[in-house]
């Protein structure tokens, strides 16, 4: 006989007890646990469900049995009875960039977390399509998307406002559906105004493809502000990256300082190229931040080794991803609902690259 907490008695059946030859490890059945923990069919399935109606001595009889066991819940037949695909779709690009690596691994522990598996294709390799088409044959319950571009042709296929999709980390004005950023426009704003502010007067900046929405603000932001401050940026100060990498920044801080030695400061819309401008700088014999102040923008972890010491704007990655998964399940379950468009602030994180000072938080946007 076992005792249970509340002092109730059952009889205990053990693998051991059964005649029938074990199931194989894999194949287990709620028939199988009903046969070890004494009870009927039925009534595992209530345990599985979580129905407060199971006394709480039969509720660790079948637990016990199904630790036993080892029996795990068919996810396809849960599926089928719950016309859910139990799994959300995310499409990516860029994944050798640190950042997106970063947001995939919070967005994946979210969803875990929640019950929720992650299915993931990268939209540099044609991703689009088979996202869109896995929305529509039910593969996945709904898609984040952390990559996309007003020509996508996911955009093109799931164009209603019903449909379970977030853009995460991307806005698109004409795009009906629930999207959560952070305000890049007020980042490179605020760079502007950092630099400014601390008597840097020849700036440069290195940007890239405008097709990406965070990009464009955050060079529009910077351009915006030095603008008003009577410092328009000279097109002769700009070179654009097509890839986004350390090589690119590199080459494009080398370029231009070979022309215009007496820059100041660079900012980069991103912190690989940063971490380029910073080797490029210092291959030319010149030092920073003595010489030249970089700024970079996403904080990723590489920016905060001492070799770098980048200053950088910080996104509050996690707060964004938990808004866009929360987002898209209440989409699921309520296709109606209204759309949401969140926007967080950022903050500056300055740090060696800028000042020569160990890491501070000097400014932040909040919404």
């Amino acid at each position: 006989m076992q005792k249970f907490p509340n002092g109730a008695k059952l009889p205990v059946k053990t693998i051991s007890d059964l005649t029938d030859p074990l199931p194989i490890l894999g194949k287990v059945t709620s028939h199988d646990v009903a046969k070890v923990a004494g009870v009927s069919q039925a009534t595992v399935s209530r345990v599985l469900r979580n129905d407060p109606k199971v006394s709480q001595a039969t509720r660790e009889r079948v637990e016990q049995a199904l630790a036993q066991l080892r029996y795990e819940p068919h996810a396809m037949a849960r599926a089928f009875r719950a016309k859910r695909a139990g799994a959300i779709g995310v499409v990516v690009a860029r994944l050798a960039y640190p950042l997106y690596a970063t947001m995939l691994e919070a967005i994946g522990a979210k969803l875990s977390s929640l019950g929720h598996r992650m299915m993931v294709w990268d939209a540099e390799y044609g991703g689009d399509l088979p996202a869109s088409k896995a929305l529509r044959q039910g593969l996945v319950d709904g898609v984040i998307l952390l990559a996309v571009t007003a020509s996508s042709d996911f955009l093109q296929d799931t164009s209603s406002s019903s449909a379970p999709v977030v853009l995460l980390n991307r806005t698109m004005d004409d795009y009906p559906s629930d999207q959560v950023g952070s305000d890049n426009l007020e980042g490179g704003r605020m760079v502007a105004q950092y630099l400014m502010g601390h008597g840097r007067k020849n700036l440069a900046l290195i940007g890239g493809l405008e097709r990406a929405t965070p990009i464009r603000d955050r060079e529009m932001g910077f351009r915006q502000a030095l603008e008003q401050a009577g410092h328009a940026l000279s097109q002769d100060h700009y070179r654009r990256s097509d890839s986004f990498t350390y090589d690119s920044g590199r080459d494009g801080a080398r370029d231009l300082l070979k022309i215009y030695p007496t820059l100041d400061a660079i900012f980069c819309v991103n912190d690989m190229l940063a971490l380029g401008a910073i080797d490029g700088i210092r291959s030319l014999g010149l030092r920073v931040p003595q010489d030249v102040w970089v700024v970079g923008y996403d904080d990723i972890e590489l920016s905060g080794w001492d070799a770098y010491g980048l200053t950088t704007v910080r996104q509050p990655i996690q707060a964004m991803v938990d808004e866009a998964v929360n987002l898209l399940l209440a989409k699921i379950a309520n296709p109606g609902k209204p759309l949401v468009r969140l926007k967080f602030g950022n903050e500056l994180v300055v740090r060696s690259s800028s000042d020569g000072k160990s890491l501070r938080v000097t400014y932040r946007t909040i919404f």
